[in-house]
């Protein structure tokens, strides 16, 4: 076991843990932050993402020793009241049907618009690539990443 300090959502926390335990399950099982999912364990489906220094990082697969002092935003970092731009407009187009994807959805979506404020159709597919949907919604999440980029604030680099 080790100590880390993860910065998590703007917030400190103290970890003891095994250094390969994937951040993953620091974040769910240790710190009791249930909103990023568990998908298929391999890094393929992108249900786990979330932010590590503004990139969509796969928490299932990267070690929590690998985290460093890097800042973390979860899916309950994105608002804390839900109304950031991209949820607003995940709303707005329905894209949620089961809803399992969509925080590993939503923080590939936010990590792409923190980038490119104004990305295109194709820069769209490719940032997404990877997260995926079993019901589908892929074109629906494309409208609403289009959406949100109109909200949002051209002077805020990040989150």
């Amino acid at each position: 076991m080790e100590k880390f300090t993860l910065a998590i959502n703007g917030k400190t926390h103290e970890v003891e843990v095994p250094a390969d335990m994937p951040l993953l399950w620091v974040i769910r099982d240790i710190i009791a932050m249930k909103g990023t999912k568990f998908g298929c364990g391999q890094a393929l489906c992108g249900a786990c993402t979330v932010l590590l220094n503004d990139e969509a990082v796969r928490s299932c697969s990267l070690p929590v020793s690998e985290v460093g002092d890097g800042k973390i935003i979860t899916i309950e970092g994105l608002s804390e009241t839900g109304d950031h731009p991209l949820q607003k407009a995940w709303v707005k187009h329905v894209v949620p049907q089961c809803g399992y994807c969509q925080p590993g959805q939503l923080m590939s979506a936010a990590a792409l618009l923190i980038k490119n404020q104004k990305p295109t159709d194709a820069e769209i597919a490719s940032a997404m690539e990877g997260n995926l949907c079993r019901c589908g919604t892929y074109n629906r999440i494309k409208d609403a990443i289009h959406t949100a980029s109109q909200s949002l604030d051209p002077n805020l680099p990040s989150l």
